[in-house]
């Protein structure tokens, strides 16, 4: 299978201030979900937005479908990508259905095609066109806002989702619905996702691998049981606060 996403030796500092990636290389395939975790301050984010052109790295290159973004027009960069944040970024005076049908419009898509798009992608994510679809933000609960930014992602069929804590302000019911929601989601549409999270519950129920990310360095990526066997301190850390009560 090939790779959707390379990360091949990629550092980024800030201007006369500290590094937040340190020569990380990574590779994520086709198809695959690949959560980043690690501390606050880790670099999991800024990973996150060399992918989308919003950062550049200031050593090696992220290759996105096999050109690096230096080269990519970020305008159509940003339009391939999907991006779930946990504040969701919903238009707040747009219904539900012009929130979700934005991205297909600014491409150009024909209004029919749009429609059913919209309401294919509401009905998956539980929340039914004819009932949802003319209702504001501000009338929906922070789990409804949260499925309606997860449909907004992934309206314009990208190959490519981005997902930054997209289900950390929720309770944990939501939170375990949503989860469950969006890896079926991801493994229906075939989509390519990193999703940044703290938790590696969380992470192990949502991804394929698991990328474990310390101080801006890469400290090992697999499986959860391979991040299980890992003897480095950070990953002792995070199963053990995952087990805690």
């Amino acid at each position: 299978m090939s790779a959707l996403v390379e990360f091949v030796d990629v550092s980024y500092a800030l201007p006369a201030g500290p590094t937040i990636l340190d020569r990380v290389s990574l590779t994520v395939a086709e198809g695959e979900c690949v959560a980043l975790i690690g501390r606050s301050g880790s670099g999991k984010t800024t990973a996150l937005k060399l992918v989308n052109a919003l950062r550049m790295p200031t050593r090696g290159a992220v290759r996105v479908q096999g050109t690096t973004t230096s080269e990519w027009n970020p305008i159509a960069l940003r339009r391939a990508t999907g991006y779930v944040i946990q504040e969701i970024g919903l238009f707040p005076h747009l219904t539900v259905t012009a929130n979700v049908g934005i991205v297909p419009e600014l491409e150009g898509w024909a209004p029919a095609r749009t429609a059913a798009r919209v309401d294919e992608l509401l009905g998956l994510v539980g929340l039914p066109a004819a009932e949802f679809g003319g209702r504001f933000p501000h009338q929906l609960s922070g789990g409804q806002r949260q499925r309606v930014g997860v449909a907004r992602a992934l309206a314009a069929d990208p190959p490519l989702l981005l997902l930054d804590e997209p289900f950390g302000a929720l309770d944990a019911v939501t939170r375990w619905e949503l989860q469950g929601e969006f890896r079926a989601l991801q493994q229906r549409f075939g989509k390519t996702a990193l999703f940044v999270t703290h938790d590696v519950r969380e992470a192990a129920r949502v991804a394929d691998r698991i990328a474990l990310l310390a101080a801006g360095s890469l400290v090992t990526i697999g499986t959860l049981d391979e991040l299980s066997a890992s003897e480095h301190p950070e990953a002792r850390a995070l199963l053990a606060a995952a087990a805690a009560p």
